[in-house]
């Protein structure tokens, strides 16, 4: 009936139509068949993919397969091209890489506003270096981690470099929640959690490395000789060495506070960095956290190496250790990266504050609105982050090839409108409570809002059991 209807209509005799509308649904059909399955599509009103090549796509998406990205685009060419049965939609949703942050101490949640407002040294032996002696056990971490992981996976973090005790707990919690990371073994020439000394921090850094490298890949192991001002010259050698020939990455302090200059001058008449330099350090991959006072030979000294510097900017304030001078070391060459140290010393493990911190102190410093400008800014927490971080070429764009480390950030809210620019929306106004998707390697870890893959409720009282006996123990510190 309905055929000879369409024919009446069109001067066309039944026959005609019904044969053209078979070609039409061969046509669809094998346009259907010829497009490509992926395992998910996500969608942005805005794809801030940090890829020169691509920029920003209004009204875009990203094609995952195995847990890597294998196309960028716009809505038409993905869907074009691409068919999932799982798509997210991106509906007033800004599509981006996940936040990288370069140096923090994850386990460190549980001392968060333990000890404030006071300088560095007194912070780290009166309260930090006995209270860890008490309590960092292998309970300790794996709540501690898990806090950290909650609040990075609920902030937007995908990626985080850590140093703290009893790595391979940390490691074991990174491994569930689905996070990535690169997780270094402390080391340090005093006695500390779980050993006697350098020797046995030592070895079982090198083992923690030599364990754990292959094993998953989210998990990057490495070594972290605490500071030149705690582990010595000749042990640091030992580290560089080691490194070399396991192909480790090495996270260290460094020239984080003028008491360290002082310290390392008066040892061995040079900067913290000569003596990197001189033990052979530079030669390897090094996350060097904080660099807030660098010489300017320093920085030629490390430019063009596989050296990083992690700008830690809500700490540093915090502590008075003063400001990197980050715009001279991307002036020189250097590689940045930007993190949030800590909680003890931060409070917090929020990156959006850091990125904002960024943009805003260093124009302060210089007296320069143009300083660091809001692209750069975001930069040093995605892109160059993830260099600094040693996983450029895994994650830190949105570009085919690359690990599907993404989150969406709604701009929907009222405090959010107008929108003009985006990348300036993220760096000068978006904060965590307005990321609502985060993915790693391809997998969801947080939905509209609510984190997957940590029970929040018995997180939540493991934190508070274990916090009652440390407030206690702090009252008797003061």
């Amino acid at each position: 009936m309905m055929l000879k209807k369409i024919a009446k209509a069109a001067g066309l005799t039944i026959s005609f139509v019904a044969a053209l509308m078979t070609v039409e649904g061969s046509v669809s059909m094998s346009t259907a068949e010829d497009k490509t399955p992926v395992d998910m599509i996500v969608h942005g009103r805005y794809v801030v993919t940090m890829d020169d090549a691509k920029g920003v796509i209004e009204g875009g998406a990203v094609a995952v397969k195995d847990g890597a990205i294998v196309a960028v685009g716009t809505n038409a060419e993905i869907a074009s091209a691409y068919s999932t049965d799982n798509e997210i939609a991106g509906d007033d949703r800004v599509l981006m890489p996940g936040l990288v942050n370069g140096h923090t101490h994850t386990a460190m949640t549980l001392f968060r506003g333990m000890a404030d407002d006071l300088e560095l040294m007194t912070w780290l032996t009166t309260y930090i270096f006995p209270m860890e002696g008490r309590y960092v056990d292998p309970e300790f971490i794996r709540i501690g981690s898990e806090l950290a992981c909650w609040e990075m996976i609920q902030s937007g973090t995908t990626s985080f470099v850590d140093m703290y005790f009893y790595p391979e707990e940390i490691a074991g919690v990174v491994d569930k929640c689905g996070l990535r990371a690169v997780i270094t073994a402390p080391m340090i020439d005093y006695p500390s959690p779980g050993f006697k000394g350098w020797d046995d921090s030592f070895a079982a850094g090198v083992k923690f490395v030599q364990d754990w490298q292959g094993k998953n890949a989210r998990i990057t192991p490495g070594l972290a000789p605490h500071a030149p001002y705690t582990v010595s010259k000749e042990h640091l050698a030992d580290v560089a060495k080691v490194a070399r020939e396991l192909g480790a990455p090495i996270s260290i302090h460094v020239a984080e506070d003028k008491s360290e200059l002082d310290t390392i001058e008066g040892k061995y008449q040079q900067t913290s960095i000569e003596e990197l330099a001189d033990v052979g350090m530079l030669d390897a991959q090094v996350i060097a956290a904080h660099v807030v006072w660098p010489s300017d030979s320093d920085m030629e000294l490390v430019a063009g190496k596989s050296f990083a510097a992690i700008h830690n900017p809500t700490s540093n304030m915090k502590t008075g250790a003063g400001f990197s001078p980050v715009p001279k070391l991307l002036e020189a060459g250097v590689t940045v990266g930007l993190a949030t140290d800590g909680a003890a010393s931060n409070n917090n493990l929020n990156m959006w504050d850091e990125i904002h911190l960024a943009a805003l102190i260093h124009k302060g410093v210089a007296t320069d609105p143009t300083v660091l400008p809001a692209a750069t800014a975001l930069d040093l927490a995605t892109r160059m982050g993830a260099k600094a971080a040693g996983l450029e070429g895994v994650t830190g764009a949105l570009k085919p090839g690359l690990r599907a480390d993404m989150i969406q950030v709604s701009v929907d809210s009222l405090r959010m409108q107008p929108l003009y620019d985006v990348v300036s929306q993220l760096v000068y106004v978006a904060d965590q409570q307005d990321v609502v998707t985060t993915i790693v390697d391809g997998k969801l870890l947080m939905a509209d809002g609510k984190v997957l893959t940590i029970d929040e409720a018995d997180l939540r009282a493991r934190v508070l059991e274990i916090s009652a006996r440390i407030r206690a123990d702090v009252d008797l510190l003061k």
